[in-house]
């Protein structure tokens, strides 16, 4: 059966999924969608004591956004000819991911070492909670743990109500994305060295990252980061404000753009505001400018201030839930739903691949995958025949 490729940007590149949960299939979500064959490596029933994680609900949203576009096999790697079989498929693949606990791999004999005695031009992608050694290493890694670990709960929030998680997966998306950028490089110096090459992601190094410079605050300036709700930490006016119908998000950051707000609010005259004269000034007064603001906003509805501050050139803009963002004009133009149906036929909805290419542009060609569902299919690209096939199902290897 010959497959559907989303993308030709990175058609031809063939690669291993072992990962489980999000930030490994947040990874491989990107390169299936640019055309790169992800086959989805998943154990049998029953072998796995946490098969929950991706045997129940497949045919949900979330799983389903995050593993269109990929095809699915059954292997059990706790058997020797699960083992051989992965082996063997890894001779012709360019990319394996995993996100097993460090010392998984080496115990299966499928760590970097291993798999590049077998194909020099493999590139091991490894996605961990905490890195590939040192203290913490072995310790299971979960986004909310990462989170606090990171630094991010500590600078969400109100001061009076303590440190507070994200209210999305920031640990686990950002570093399979991470992940995935160390993959396309790889897959670039390969092209020069003619060799893969190990690639590590962790869920804390990433959240660190992703701290940027709050952090770099702190390190240069000695500046300790603290939650400050929803006003920014070092610019004002800039954060969410009452309007006459629902919250204002102004961000009005930099001195020109200052004057740009106050000219169009009609109150030019608190330019000349001792107390606003300056950013730091205006973070310093921010309570008295703050009250100010509201006081302003509270006479007009959102749109109105939205279109009126926009024209001004004051970024400005609606606090959304979920549904109104959806419904929003320029989400609608980008295009981020797209309608795809699972392999039941059943339709469902996902999101779109956020990176536009001009030339070779990501696509959603195919629902997440049934469990197993391409297994003979894959078998019989490595040449497996249909006698080996059911022999192994017999012996519950696949």
């Amino acid at each position: 059966m010959s497959r559907i490729c989303a993308s030709s940007a990175l058609q031809g590149i063939k690669v291993i999924d072992l990962s489980r949960v999000r930030a490994g299939p947040t990874c491989v979500r990107m390169l299936a969608d640019f055309g790169a064959d992800v086959i989805r490596v998943e154990p049998p029933a029953g072998v796995d004591p946490n098969e929950d994680i991706f045997a129940v609900n497949r045919l949900g949203g979330d799983f389903q956004n995050l593993n269109r576009n990929k095809r699915s096999m059954t292997l059990n790697l706790k058997k020797p000819e699960g083992l051989a079989i992965l082996k063997r498929m890894v001779e012709t693949a360019d990319v394996v991911v995993e996100n097993w606990r460090p010392d998984v791999k080496a115990r299966l004999g499928v760590d970097y070492a291993s798999l590049r005695a077998i194909n020099p031009r493999i590139i091991l992608a490894s996605i961990s909670g905490f890195g590939q050694d040192g203290p913490y290493a072995g310790r299971p890694g979960f986004d909310q743990i990462v989170q606090g670990m990171g630094g991010l709960m500590s600078v969400t929030g109100y001061p009076e109500t303590g440190p507070l998680r994200a209210g999305i997966a920031v640990a686990d998306s950002s570093t399979g994305l991470y992940a995935a950028i160390g993959i396309l490089v790889a897959l670039r110096e390969r092209d020069q060295s003619g060799e893969g090459q190990w690639v590590q992601a962790s869920l804390l190094h990433s959240q660190i990252a992703m701290m940027d410079f709050q952090v770099a605050r702190f390190l240069n300036e000695g500046d300790i980061p603290r939650a400050a709700g929803n006003d920014h930490p070092t610019s004002a006016p800039m954060g969410v404000f009452n309007a006459a119908d629902g919250l204002l998000n102004l961000g009005a950051a930099g001195q020109g753009t200052w004057v740009r707000l106050c000219k169009a609010i009609a109150h030019p005259e608190w330019v000349a505001d001792a107390e606003f004269a300056t950013e730091p000034l205006r973070v310093k007064n921010r309570a008295r400018l703050n009250s100010q603001l509201n006081e302003v906003f509270g006479a007009h509805g959102v749109q109105h201030w939205v279109a009126l501050l926009n024209d001004a050139g004051v970024p400005a803009g609606p606090v959304y839930d979920v549904p109104e963002m959806l419904e929003d004009a320029q989400v609608k133009h980008l295009g981020v739903v797209i309608d795809t149906r699972t392999g039941k036929g059943e339709p469902i909805k996902v999101i779109s691949q956020p990176v536009t290419l001009s030339r070779t542009p990501a696509s959603i060609v195919t629902a997440a995958p049934a469990w197993g569902e391409h297994t003979a299919e894959i078998l019989a690209e490595c040449d497996f025949d249909a006698a080996e096939i059911a022999g192994l199902r017999e012996q519950l290897v696949i």
